[in-house]
């Protein structure tokens, strides 16, 4: 597992997935900075799938929301998938007032929803079926 801070946002890579957040207070300089960041590491990481977690952002504007939308149609240009995981249902409503689809975007409603439609799967716990 490798972090990067350039822009002050973790990208870490689990396997072929990288995961990262978005903070609360994402700029729109951060964002495209993030955006760079993020295309480079696909393909550096050979990276195949890509978990975005929103669940810390608290709102979002026009300008976020379509970079989101440009970042993954980039990423599957570079063949990864990219989930956004967490929304929060401001956010959401948000969103549709106004008036926008995230048009290519997948959601998921957690992280980890998000790593499982990525391919990734919760081990099951030991039965602990040792001697006694």
């Amino acid at each position: 597992m490798t972090a990067s801070r350039a822009t002050g946002v973790p990208i870490l890579r689990l396997g072929d997935v990288l995961i990262t957040g978005l903070l609360n207070e994402l700029d729109d300089q951060s964002a495209v900075a993030f955006t760079d960041e993020l295309t480079e590491r696909i393909v550096g990481d050979g990276a195949r799938g890509v978990l975005i977690d929103i669940s810390r952002l608290e709102i979002i504007d026009s300008f976020v929301a379509r970079t989101l939308m440009e970042l993954t149609t980039m990423a599957r240009l570079l063949g990864a998938r990219v989930i956004v995981a967490g929304m929060r249902p401001a956010v959401a409503i948000t969103l549709v007032e106004l008036g926008l689809q995230l048009t290519g975007v997948e959601t998921a409603l957690n992280a980890e929803q998000g790593l499982t439609a990525l391919g990734w799967h919760r081990m099951a716990q030991p039965s602990g079926g040792g001697t006694t």
